[in-house]
């Protein structure tokens, strides 16, 4: 099943979705191996890899190894038109929308575009959002945008809807790697209110009963990175709690 059909029959079913996010820069066979396992057997729904900023370039050979390792998708999380990789399954074709760097809104995508035609990866059209996760993240400094703040959640509403209406498939707000507080559920019920897409929401998810507070609030799946690089086990916790 491809991601987005995956995504777009949870959105519609009510049910919930675990994603697993693994920066190449942090990626090693050995750390994550049991992590990798843990995923299979709790039936992680998809593992995204890529970043703000990737210095030691082993995107391809992180792909390689999380393949060898395990038989879940594998979705690019690009954080520029550099981090494209055929061995992958997927990539989340991201317009940064709550920002106005015309390079993270369009300039990348252009120069992407043609190498993507040449993948047969499934391109899904995403609306990305940055939320203020308490401090400055990489993404915040390397996109140079501001990020929405997260006691103004009709900004992330609008600009989500607006998404919605440019032919985005679905909506990540995201706090960033190393965000200090999640969204809370406000938040993400005012943003999913407004929109008839999937909401993924990422950011500073350590614990279970968080994951389950934002899917409980609309978000049809929550991504998980520095917490399970830390504490492989929280995947299983947070499965059994939001499926």
């Amino acid at each position: 099943m491809l991601l987005l059909e995956k995504l777009n029959n949870a959105y519609q079913e009510g049910r919930k979705l675990l994603m697993l996010l693994i920066d190449p820069d942090h990626f090693d066979e050995k750390h994550f191996e049991k992590t990798l396992l843990l995923s299979g057997e709790a039936g992680i729904d998809t593992i995204l890899t890529g970043g703000s900023l990737i210095t030691h370039g082993n995107m391809g050979n992180t792909i390689r190894s999380i393949k060898q390792m395990c038989d879940i998708p594998v979705c690019i999380f690009p954080g520029n038109y550099h981090q494209i990789d055929a061995r992958a399954d997927a990539i989340l074709f991201m317009s940064l929308i709550s920002g106005r760097n015309p390079d993270f809104l369009i300039g990348n995508h252009v120069v992407a575009a043609p190498l993507l035609k040449n993948t047969n990866l499934e391109i899904i059209p995403t609306g990305y959002m940055l939320i203020d996760g308490g401090k400055l993240t990489t993404a915040h400094y390397m996109s140079n945008t501001l990020p929405i703040p997260s006691d103004k959640p009709d900004i992330a509403a609008c600009t989500a809807l607006a998404g919605q209406m440019l032919g985005m498939k679905c909506i990540y707000a995201d706090g960033g790697s190393g965000a200090i507080q999640p969204m809370n559920e406000e938040f993400i019920k005012t943003v999913t209110s407004e929109i008839s897409i999937p909401l993924i929401a990422g950011g500073g998810i350590r614990s279970a009963k968080t994951a389950k507070e934002i899917t409980d609030a609309g978000a049809t799946a929550i991504v998980v990175g520095n917490a399970a690089e830390k504490n492989p086990e929280i995947l299983k916790e947070i499965i059994s709690l939001i499926k």
